[in-house]
């Protein structure tokens, strides 16, 4: 049977999709001005908010599109298209996609001719995203009730709990970057991105504590991810 992973089926389905995801973003985004406008919030205001999140969203757009590109030659472009464009979470996505792959022993640096992959690959991806789907409709008004008391009680230690769980939730990550350290110094070149990345959030966070630059604390974050990417494709050649 013959399967082409860029059928222009599943260029349509993509484009239904996005396009319909696109249309609720412009929805509520408009709707949501209006409501600010029309309860007094200031229009100068609102505009920094919707310009300063546009900038911040410019590096994790081009983190995701390395993304589809990474994937598009194994498989295809309209389904990491698809995902990465609606569910945006590609440190997921990548390690799924890449290790179904792997246990089904198919080649990552070839298109998927076998629909029998390209289906299994996509179960995989699918139902391992389902519980950061479902669960925050059930579980999240509980957790921000349980925070909001806990921050009435004793504010500092909230404080700590809750980077506590951002910090755990990184931690999950590290076994990406870690990963490769065995295979001499091209498999460092995650720690070296991690470090470079951390380098620059520290001088943000100096530029902004020492010399006033508040505006930087908007886009410390999009700095240091984009100024990471550009070090990574610098440094992959010359290591790697």
């Amino acid at each position: 049977m013959n399967f082409n992973p860029n059928s222009g089926f599943l260029y349509a389905v993509t484009a239904i999709v996005l396009l319909f995801v696109a249309g609720q973003s412009v929805f509520f985004l408009v709707r949501s001005y209006r409501h600010g406008v029309a309860i007094g919030m200031d229009r100068a205001k609102l505009n920094r908010s919707i310009l300063s999140t546009v900038i911040f969203t410019i590096a994790p757009a081009v983190s995701i599109l390395l993304g589809v590109i990474t994937l598009a030659k194994f498989l295809g472009i309209p389904l990491p298209w698809l995902r990465l464009s609606v569910i945006g979470a590609i440190t997921y996505e990548l390690p799924a996609a890449t290790t179904t792959a792997q246990a089904l022993g198919v080649s990552l640096s070839e298109t998927v001719s076998d629909p029998g992959v390209y289906v299994a690959i996509y179960w995989v991806m699918t139902l391992g995203i389902l519980p950061s789907i479902a669960l925050p409709p059930l579980l999240l008004k509980k957790l921000q009730t349980g925070v909001i008391r806990m921050k009435a009680k004793d504010d500092k230690w909230s404080d700590i709990f809750m980077a506590s769980l951002f910090l755990g939730m990184i931690s999950a990550f590290l076994g990406m970057v870690f990963a490769d350290v065995r295979e001499g110094l091209p498999g460092f070149i995650p720690i070296f991105v991690m470090l470079f990345s951390a380098l620059l959030m520290a001088v943000c966070g100096l530029l902004i504590k020492k010399c006033g630059m508040k505006w930087l604390e908007t886009y410390a974050l999009s700095i240091s991810m984009l100024g990471a990417m550009a070090f990574a494709c610098a440094i992959t050649p010359l290591i790697g």
